[in-house]
């Protein structure tokens, strides 16, 4: 079998090389046990995370448009880490 070759039975592409390595795993507690405090903690921090980019749907006339609101949103939010405020 040449490179090129899919293996008799495989879902890839012939190009395409499986992902064979799994680096840790997430284990779920058992029911009705809730989960440890280091878990609770990052679910609150993930909740406040804020982008700073407006709720909605966005349509603009220009990439140029859309890079520039991007940009601007992406210094308001560093800005507001800076000075402490998130």
């Amino acid at each position: 079998m040449t490179k090129r070759e899919r293996p008799p039975g495989s879902p890839l592409a012939p190009d395409q090389q499986p992902i064979r390595r799994v680096v840790g795993r997430r284990v779920q507690p058992p029911p009705g046990q809730l989960p440890r405090g280091e878990a609770r903690d990052a679910m609150t921090l993930n909740a406040r995370y804020t982008t700073r980019a407006p709720k909605g749907v966005f349509i603009y006339q220009s990439h140029e448009d859309m890079a520039r609101d991007r940009e601007r949103w992406t210094i308001d939010a560093m800005v507001a880490r800076h000075r402490g405020r998130d």
